[in-house]
Parts: C-alpha cells; sequence; structure tokens
C-alpha cells in the first residue's frame, strides 16, 4: 500500500534554507526582547479543555483540537457527549496559557511580570495558502500594570525587533474597545448588538462605507441607528479622536489613547507611523481596551497584534490584574522576507570538500581550525562533476566552497 508522505494537512515540513531564515528571525526578536527586560518562559502545548473553552477567544473556540479521553474514562463512550469526550486541548495562542502560568507562579513573580513566549500554536483552520493548522508566536506581555505605559513599551519593543530584522514598511494601528462600544451604543445599537456590528465595522477597507451600510440594513437593523453609525464613522475618518466625546466616549479613554500615541510618535523618531483607527476591532473577545495591529505595506493583511485583556487572568483566580500583549505573526512575517529574497547577514557557511585519498583525520581537522575562525563548516567527499556538486551547494544557502590542502586550503566564494 502506498504511503502519503505529506504532512498531515495544514502543517509544514522546512527544508535547511528555509529553517536557517526562521531560526535567524527567531534568535533576532527573542535577543531584542530580552534586551528590553522581557524574560522568557515556556507552557505546554496542551491545556485542560475548560481553560481554553471558557477564554472569550471569539471565532478560535470552534477552532480548538480537543484531545479525547483515555482508557477508562471512554468506557462509557456510546453515551457521552462531544463535551464529555474531551478533557485536554491543543493551545490555540499563547495568551491563555500565559494567564494561567501567572495565577499557577503569581507567588514568585513580581508585581509587574513582563513575559516573553515564543511558541507554536494549533488552530483547526480550513487549510489553505497562508493558513496554517499549527504556526509560530512570538509574544510579549505585560502583567500588572494598568497604566498605558506598558502598551507604549510593547509597540516600541516590537518595532525594535523589526527593525532589528530591516523591516521599515510598517505601520502601527491603533483603537480601544471602549471606543467602539462607547460609540457603537451611542448610535442605538444594543449590548447584544455590539459584537455583531463590530464584524461589520471592521470590513472598511474591504467593502467600502456603503458596503457596511448595505450589510448592516441586511442583517435588519433600525435604519435610524444605522444612519448614526456611518455619520460618525465619516466624521471619526475625518477628525481622528478630536469627535470621540460627541459620541459619549469618556474623555479619559480619549486622552488615554492620545497620549499613547503621541509617546508613540515621539519615540520612533519618524520611522514608523502609529495611527488612531475607529475601524480595528480584533476579533478576540478577551480585549477589554486598546488594541493594536501592525500593518506592513503592500499586503492585505496585518503581521501581529495585540491588545489589553484586563479581565481574563480574574477567570482564574477571581480577581482582575491588568495585562496587555502584543504578538509578532512569525509566519506572515518570515514569508513576507522569504518572498523579499531576505538572507541571513553575516553568514559564514563553507563546504570543504576533500578526495578520497586523504587521510579524514587531518580533513576534520583543517575544518575545525576553520570553524575557530567563525566559519560554519560542513565536511563533503568532492564528487566526480564538480561543478554540478558546486551548484547544489549554493542552492542550499552555503556562501562558498573549500578542497582540502594539508598547507595552504583556500576558501572561494560563490558570488565572486
Amino acid at each position: 500500500m502506498k504511503v502519503n508522505v505529506n504532512p498531515a494537512k495544514g502543517m509544514r515540513d522546512f527544508l535547511p534554507a528555509e529553517k536557517e531564515i526562521r531560526d535567524y528571525v527567531e534568535n533576532v526578536i527573542v535577543s531584542t526582547y530580552k534586551q528590553t527586560g522581557f524574560e522568557l518562559i515556556e507552557t505546554p502545548v496542551i491545556e485542560n479543555i475548560e481553560n481554553l473553552v471558557g477564554s472569550d477567544g471569539g471565532e478560535n473556540l470552534k477552532l480548538i483540537f480537543k484531545i479525547l479521553k483515555r482508557g477508562e474514562k471512554l468506557d462509557d463512550f456510546l453515551s457521552m457527549t462531544e463535551n464529555d469526550l474531551a478533557d485536554l486541548g491543543l493551545r490555540y495562542d499563547l495568551t491563555v496559557p500565559l494567564s494561567r502560568f501567572y495565577c499557577n507562579n503569581k507567588a514568585k513573580l513580581p508585581s509587574v511580570f513582563k513575559a516573553l513566549q515564543v511558541g507554536n500554536v494549533f488552530r483547526a483552520e480550513r487549510a489553505q495558502k497562508g493558513r496554517y493548522r499549527s504556526f509560530k508566536q512570538c509574544d510579549i506581555d505585560i502583567i500588572g500594570d494598568k497604566s498605558s505605559v506598558a502598551e507604549i513599551e510593547l509597540i516600541t519593543t516590537t518595532s525594535k525587533a523589526l527593525a532589528a530584522l530591516n523591516v521599515d514598511k510598517f505601520s502601527i494601528r491603533i483603537n480601544d474597545r471602549r471606543i467602539l462600544k462607547g460609540v457603537i451604543l451611542f448610535c442605538g445599537f444594543s449590548d447584544e448588538e455590539f459584537d455583531n456590528v463590530c464584524i461589520i465595522v471592521d470590513k472598511l477597507d474591504k467593502i467600502g462605507m456603503s458596503g457596511i451600510e448595505q450589510e448592516l440594513i441586511a442583517k435588519e437593523y433600525k435604519e435610524d441607528n444605522v444612519k448614526k453609525l456611518i455619520e460618525a464613522l465619516n466624521e471619526i475618518n475625518k477628525t481622528g479622536t478630536k469627535c470621540l466625546s460627541e459620541y459619549g466616549v469618556e474623555a479619559e479613554v480619549i486622552e488615554n489613547i492620545d497620549y499613547i500615541i503621541n509617546s508613540v510618535k515621539e519615540l520612533s523618531e519618524g520611522k514608523y507611523k502609529i495611527k488612531f483607527d475607529f475601524t480595528l476591532v480584533r476579533g478576540m473577545g478577551y480585549y477589554t481596551g486598546t488594541i493594536f495591529e501592525i500593518e506592513y505595506e503592500g499586503l492585505g493583511y496585518s503581521i501581529g497584534g495585540g491588545g489589553r485583556y484586563d479581565k481574563m487572568i480574574g477567570k482564574f483566580i477571581g480577581e482582575d490584574i491588568p495585562a496587555v500583549g502584543f504578538s509578532i505573526g512569525f509566519e506572515r512575517l518570515v514569508n513576507q522576507l522569504i518572498e523579499e529574497n531576505f538572507k541571513v547577514p553575516n553568514l559564514q557557511k563553507i563546504v570543504l570538500l576533500f578526495d578520497n585519498e586523504n587521510k579524514y583525520v587531518d580533513v576534520l581537522n583543517k575544518a575545525n581550525e576553520l570553524r575557530a575562525k567563525g566559519y560554519t563548516v560542513s565536511v563533503y567527499e568532492k564528487a566526480k562533476k564538480l561543478g554540478k556538486q558546486l551548484s547544489q551547494f549554493e542552492g542550499y544557502g552555503y556562501m562558498g566552497y573549500a578542497v582540502y590542502e594539508s598547507e595552504n586550503t583556500e576558501i572561494k566564494e560563490f558570488n565572486k
């Protein structure tokens, strides 16, 4: 029987050249975050199912990979419901595990904890290009700080990580769930209608203002409320945060988002932009305040995002703890860098070739000499068709090669 050697649907294999780029990007991000004072932690990929399904994760709750109970727990299998069958699940993001981690280790952590996590998460997405069922996230979070300096630090630190990768074609979009709610309720919509109205407002860049109006009417919302919301959207688009007080948004909320935007603008030194965007929604139901995304020039999607989730930790311990996080969309970022022919800088990776009559111990000693000089050295026997062999190594990402000589082993670069 023929065996299917493809990865499971929605999963991927990585060849050495791509893995090299992925590792480099991850190392740069982690190093930047550590340098800025964030501390690396690790959480399991498996969580108790009740923590995942009770997390206000929006549409992601429908995409959880659930793990069947085992052994005797399944003896009464036929009479069990879906909820009875699973007791564990694969994490769909890193925020829920971090919240549980913080509650479990609170006594050992500082009052304001700056966490760094990198790891794979899992969602039962419909497999297609750009959508994976397993993908890596790089998160930084600040727990225990209710002030807006936490948002400023997250945004500027994430921007530093992108700058360290020479990514400069990005801007930050920022909004606040309290602004969204204040304006939408002011226009006459109810609390129960809020989430669905947000989903439609989020489509502005795709369907335009007339498309939003038509979709709201098609959902049979009151015409007066729809008219008020469209008027509000048009005015907010023109004036930004200046008109928000006219729509019932509290002065403190407006001052807070203005302070974040102005502070980040000053710190950015013009290297990237930050802008208020009322139509930014983000899908997670656990966000309680500011929300933000990284917009990459020319792409139709973000390469990172986050926000404040001041109520999630309280679900575990019954005490609200302020928290805010920012996640780089690692897969989207790496895919874009590869699309732009990104090369790992200063990669001194060479191949040392030897003949069959050479003494192998001497060849390895020569390789170690080169390694001591900072080269990454792979040792291979020289092929009869040397040109073809060298072309292959150049395609694998090697910068050059050397043919073993006892005295003068000369390194030759492929691009010279």
